[in-house]
């Protein structure tokens, strides 16, 4: 089943979170130290993803268009919206946002390069074996963001399991019309473009400053474009 790690991934969350709310009496203090290591751990790996870039320059304007788009489209606003909603219908009981929980965990586990990657390889060789890493990866931070965010983790493995299923379903196609050099170009660009976003959504965590990651988003699809671009001059030239 070309869908199978997306799926798993998505049960490691849902497991991850059951686990987090049997464990929800951690003292405050621990929940709290705990919380910034998570968010010192996401910086690093932010960092070192970003500094992967082969054209750092590409990395930079796909981030601003990606800002600018996501701003107008404000995608950080429609995203907390949905957990809201969320909020409504289940009720969060005092024991933490779960706009919060759902918004903070999204972005923890579907930006990045080893969901893409996994999903990529799921769907053009039908191994899971980095979607299956990854999920074990994050159910664990899923048990720890729980204790503090709530129960809103819980609803994070929606878009999860629909993004990286979504890609896999798409990859089984890819390898007939998108060349292998503009496609590890691009996986290079976009996990360095990721790992920007993932490196905020560690300051973030740590409390330092209040970024919009999720208005950062389209740049992803920028770094698609220009690679694209940049590959077609080269070909031509």
């Amino acid at each position: 089943m070309v869908i199978l790690g997306a799926v798993v991934n998505g049960i490691c969350i849902i497991i991850g979170t059951i686990l987090g709310k049997l464990l929800s009496n951690i003292p405050e203090s621990m929940k709290g130290t705990v919380m910034h290591t998570i968010g010192l751990a996401v910086t690093v790996l932010g960092l070192q993803m970003g500094l992967k870039s082969e054209n750092f320059l590409v990395v930079i304007i796909s981030l601003v268009i990606g800002a600018v788009a996501g701003e107008w489209l404000e995608l950080e606003e429609k995203l907390k919206s949905l957990g809201d909603w969320l909020e409504k219908k289940v009720g969060s009981k005092g024991e933490g946002s779960i706009s919060l929980g759902f918004v903070t965990a999204t972005l923890i586990f579907a930006i990045g390069a080893m969901g893409i990657l996994g999903a990529l390889d799921s769907g053009i060789r039908g191994n899971h074996d980095v979607l299956f890493t990854k999920a074990i990866i994050d159910g664990f931070i899923s048990l720890i963001l729980t204790t503090t965010l709530g129960i809103g983790v819980l609803f994070s493995a929606i878009p999860v399991v629909l993004y990286e299923g979504g890609i896999a379903i798409f990859a089984t196609q890819i390898n007939s019309f998108v060349p292998e050099k503009l496609m590890n170009q691009f996986i290079i660009e976009m996990a360095a473009t990721g790992g920007i976003m993932i490196f905020a959504i560690g300051l973030n965590l740590l409390g330092f400053i209040k970024i919009k990651v999720a208005n950062l988003l389209p740049g992803i699809l920028v770094v698609g474009i220009i690679v694209s671009i940049m590959y077609g001059y080269n070909l031509y030239v």
